[in-house]
């Protein structure tokens, strides 16, 4: 499979040089990284040509690196019934340029580019409804980019007075947090058996009151 793999990935490169910026294969799965521009016609290859025949769309998903210049990779999750084969599709842009959205090719991109459109907030040109699918219409911000704060913008509650739902400012303090991700074991030292480890002085103070 891995070898099969290998020779699609070679096959796109070589019948799409202009749209391939390149391939690898990695725990069994083909990846192929392209261009924004490029995006519509890769796709139309790997959907149309008879080697390739991914006529299925199985996800499109979205992916925030903060450092990169370009943040965001969409990520295109493509099925082959005819060959038994899958191939990942990627794509970087930044906050300001669009992707262009395949929903001419594939119908079923419609809700996902939407889904990306309203955690992400990346851009898709030409998409028919181009709107947010699962956080509320007055929602600001997009809750899956890494740098959106933990508590949000707003909060939401049932106001009884007025008998409706109200939307908030946030009004909890936004500290910075640093965490080393030492467990409770690994920061435990006992020295001697005399030593008491953090927590063990409960149990000494109770059993010296039993005393």
């Amino acid at each position: 499979m891995t070898q099969a793999l290998i020779d699609l990935g070679d096959y796109i490169a070589n019948t799409a040089p202009n749209e391939v910026v390149g391939t690898t294969v990695k725990l069994g799965e083909l990846t192929v990284w392209t261009r924004p521009a490029s995006l519509m016609r890769l796709l139309t290859l790997l959907r149309d040509d008879s080697n390739c025949q991914f006529k299925i769309l199985v996800s499109i998903s979205g992916v925030d690196y903060p450092d990169r210049e370009e943040r965001f990779e969409v990520v295109y999750i493509l099925l082959s019934l005819k060959h038994n084969q899958r191939v990942r599709v990627k794509v970087s842009t930044d906050e300001a340029t669009p992707v262009p959205s395949v929903v001419a090719l594939y119908p079923s991109a419609n809700w996902y580019e939407r889904e990306i459109w309203d955690l992400y907030g990346v851009l898709f040109s030409d998409h028919p409804d181009l709107r947010r699918i699962l956080t509320d219409y007055g929602f600001e911000g997009h809750p899956l980019r890494k740098d959106f704060p933990l508590t949000g913008y707003v909060e939401v509650r049932y106001d009884e007075q007025q008998k409706r739902v109200v939307y908030e400012p946030v009004k909890l303090v936004q500290d910075f947090r640093s965490f080393d991700f030492l467990s409770p074991w690994e920061g435990m030292t006992r020295t001697l058996p005399s030593d008491v480890l953090p927590g063990d002085e409960k149990a000494t103070a109770q059993n010296e009151g039993k005393a």
